[in-house]
């Protein structure tokens, strides 16, 4: 007495169906976000109203001149007699500046060791007076480089400073 039950097959048409519709739907959606971030992106790009938007500055990365020999001076002190060897970079955003500085390198040289000849040994000890030396060689460097009529450099760079 067997029973011929059997158990009816789960529709397979209806998961399958499911399946695909929510394929269809994901890959409708990350579609539609590509699309949107790549027409934002190309608005962006073109500016939208450039009359609305102030025109962004280029960045300029810094140029760098090293001085080959090192400045050596004599230095005033309280009888006895102190050195001070420094070795410089010069710092600028274009090269027409670090250019006209090795046109004019003796002159810019000779006016650089004026002022290291001029400096204190005790003053240039502490890191105020390395600073204010710092900024007297720039001044004198951009004053030879103004009487020239050339742009001014923007910084000065102490690679080695030695003191003795």
């Amino acid at each position: 007495m067997a029973e011929n039950t059997q158990a009816a097959p789960a529709p397979k048409k209806s998961k399958l169906k499911l399946i695909i519709l929510v394929v269809v739907v994901v890959a409708l959606a990350i579609g539609l976000s590509v699309a949107g971030t790549l027409w934002f992106l190309q608005g962006a790009e073109e500016g939208g109203s450039t009359a609305d938007q102030p025109e962004t500055e280029v960045f300029q990365a810094s140029q760098y001149y090293v001085m080959a020999k090192p400045l050596v001076a004599a230095l005033q002190t309280d009888g006895r007699q102190r050195y001070a060897q420094v070795h410089l970079a010069f710092s600028a955003r274009d090269t027409e500046s670090l250019t006209a500085l090795e046109k004019h390198l003796p002159l810019v040289r000779s006016q650089l060791l004026a002022v290291l000849g001029a400096q204190k040994f005790e003053e240039l000890q502490t890191p105020e007076g390395r600073d204010r030396l710092i900024s007297e060689l720039l001044t004198a460097v951009n004053q030879v480089l103004e009487a020239e009529a050339e742009q001014p450099i923007e910084q000065i760079l102490f690679r080695n400073f030695v003191l003795q």
